[in-house]
């Protein structure tokens, strides 16, 4: 049954709110802000001229569900929230950016310094965001090396007895054993502040002026360290390709679509300074055209992101841009220079896409000739074992997609009840764990499956693959070659011409083989490092953990006091009651168990 516009119309509301336009089956098709719902909602089915893709969605819609809320920036906040809930089919939806990258500094006596990604703590206070984490590390590295502020954990900073390398290497004036009082580190760390904060030039100013004071005091040494610190702000300032001579804090958003493709492109700048850019490519961006894509960005990047004053977006106006957000189109010539610059690198960013994916599907159709296959090996799986004398023993799974890694998709499984040392036994456990839920349709199965081993372990692969009704999976056993050089390895595949396990050798610069190898490499490096930290956590178990009472929480508060179970191995019963929470009795056991 056809939806009736006209009458959803006739009783819909003026207010602000969220609707969503539904299918018959239930699914939901697209969520959708407005300011007026009734108006908004009207365009839809009272205007013409939509996009192809608008238009393909308007003749799927069987039903439609409205929320009214207060506000537009209500409407906002839920928006984001249910699309990415729901990750409607007609949405453009992009990665949640919540974790980008921020500088901090710490609160108390002698603040640290320190790179932060996720929830903000109320004692430090934050600068950023950054568009990548290259872009804090640098400044990090500036700061550090120009007020000497210390890096380390606080569980370190209060059980030093000596400064430490970055002292000996000037990028910290130890502050953890008194080489520099409360008030001058202060001093420090109100210049770090400025310059975080985009104030570069009183930063610079007040340097020259100390240099000048020192040396007119002739404390040439201190005055010669003051020159250093300006000359290398003033380096990085020089390096900023482009820079405001105002403290300005603003956004440049580009939206460009090449080539049927979407991309939306983040530049930052902070403070007058560029701090470089990121191009994002969304979900369900086909057919979506540039005023689309940069209107879905503005809704959900800034709904976890707070705004700066001024955002600079192309193309300028839109039709649908949210009130509660200071946008509008370059005013001066710096600005124009900003946006040209982020347009071009959004289109830069497509043509390397393009490039790039080109490229994979050349190793896919190349990989594809080589075994023969009928169709391009989209989903590749790849499995290894990792293990050291039997101990600690992991698999890992990798995916490749479309030619390139989805490390959302891989796992791990640890291996038990299998004879030590059993390769064998630990890849039958992991690919029958693995693939079980491929035979229940719970996952996606794969078009082709690497085995990181010889002939034996492929061998075990085909029987679980046969136990679980998919034998029709094509599969690859790779064994290493003569002295287990790359380049030479074997493969076994499955089913080629007409024979089980029929070797092939493929030649070294064979971009398929390249693919497999790659994919191989990463399987492995994923096991070694998943066996690396299973191993070491019964080696790292503390002695703490069999004390009767010490729980999670006392365990912490005891290694941060003492600097870690050494220290408290150290303590007497009379330190261990000290610490908050340890009675005379547990003290005693603690001390008990630990000598």
């Amino acid at each position: 049954m056809a939806f009736d516009a006209k009458s959803f119309l006739a009783g819909l509301t003026e207010a602000p709110g969220v609707y969503r336009m539904l299918a018959s089956d239930g699914a939901v098709l697209y969520v959708g802000k407005a300011k007026n719902l009734k108006r908004r909602v009207s365009s839809y089915f009272q205007k013409t001229g939509h996009s192809p893709r608008i238009a393909l969605m308007l003749q799927q819609v069987a039903a439609m569900e409205v929320t009214t809320t207060r506000s537009e920036a209500e409407a906002l906040i839920l928006e984001n929230t249910l699309i990415k809930k729901l990750a409607p089919k007609y949405n453009i939806l992009f990665r949640d950016d919540k974790s980008y990258p921020y500088i901090a500094l710490s609160g108390g006596e002698f603040p640290r310094l320190f790179y932060h990604r996720g929830p903000f703590a109320k004692q430090s206070h934050y600068f950023g965001p950054f568009p990548s984490s290259l872009a804090a590390r640098d400044s990090i590295q500036l700061i550090q090396k120009t007020f000497l502020l210390r890096t380390c954990e606080e569980a370190v900073f209060a059980h030093r007895s000596r400064p430490c390398l970055m002292h000996q290497i000037k990028r910290c004036k130890a502050p953890c054993v008194g080489h520099v009082t409360a008030t001058d580190y202060g001093a420090d760390v109100r210049l770090a502040e400025l310059f975080l904060k985009g104030r570069h030039s009183e930063v610079i100013d007040g340097l020259t002026a100390q240099m000048d004071t020192a040396a007119a005091a002739l404390r040439f040494e201190e005055a010669a360290t003051l020159r250093d610190q300006v000359r290398a702000l003033q380096a990085v300032l020089h390096r900023q390709y482009v820079s405001s001579t105002r403290d300005t804090d603003v956004d440049i958003i580009a939206a460009v679509v090449e080539h049927g493709e979407l991309c939306v492109n983040l530049a930052m700048v902070r403070g007058g300074l560029h701090l470089g850019d990121r191009a994002q490519f969304p979900q369900g961006g086909a057919e979506a055209d540039a005023e689309e894509g940069l209107s879905a960005f503005l809704t959900q990047h800034y709904a976890d992101q707070t705004p700066p004053p001024r955002i600079i977006a192309a193309p300028w106006p839109l039709s649908d841009a949210p009130d509660t957000l200071s946008i509008a189109a370059p005013r001066n010539e710096m600005e124009r220079a900003w946006l040209e610059m982020a347009m071009n690198n959004a289109r830069l960013a497509v043509t390397a896409r393009r490039q790039s994916r080109g490229r994979a599907e050349g190793r896919l159709e190349t990989l594809r000739l080589a075994l023969n296959l009928s169709e391009l090996p989209r989903r590749i799986e790849c499995f290894d074992i990792s293990h050291t004398m039997g101990e600690g023993t992991v698999a890992s799974c990798v995916v490749c997609v479309d030619g390139t890694m989805k490390k959302s998709d891989y796992r791990r499984f640890n291996i038990e009840g299998i004879t030590a040392g059993d390769d064998y036994a630990a890849m039958r456990q992991a690919l029958t764990r693995r693939y079980e839920k491929v035979a229940l349709g719970e996952i996606i199965a794969p078009d082709l499956i690497l085995i990181d081993g010889g002939k034996g372990q492929h061998g075990v692969a085909r029987e679980v693959l046969s136990e679980l009704g998919l034998d029709y999976l094509g599969s690859i056993g790779i064994a290493k070659g003569e002295e287990r050089r790359p380049g030479h390895e074997t493969l076994f595949v499955h089913g080629r011409d007409g024979a089980l396990d029929q070797p092939l050798q493929l030649a070294m610069d064979n971009p398929g083989f390249h693919l497999i190898q790659e994919i191989r490499d990463e399987a492995h490096r994923f096991a070694l490092v998943g066996h690396r930290a299973r191993r070491a956590k019964p080696r790292g178990r503390s002695h703490l953990e069999d004390v009767v009472g010490i729980g999670p929480t006392r365990r912490r508060k005891l290694l941060a006091q003492f600097g870690g179970l050494d220290g408290v191995k150290g303590a007497t019963v009379e330190d261990l009651c000290r610490v908050d929470g340890i009675s005379r009795r547990l003290a005693e056991e603690i001390h008990k168990q630990l000598h």
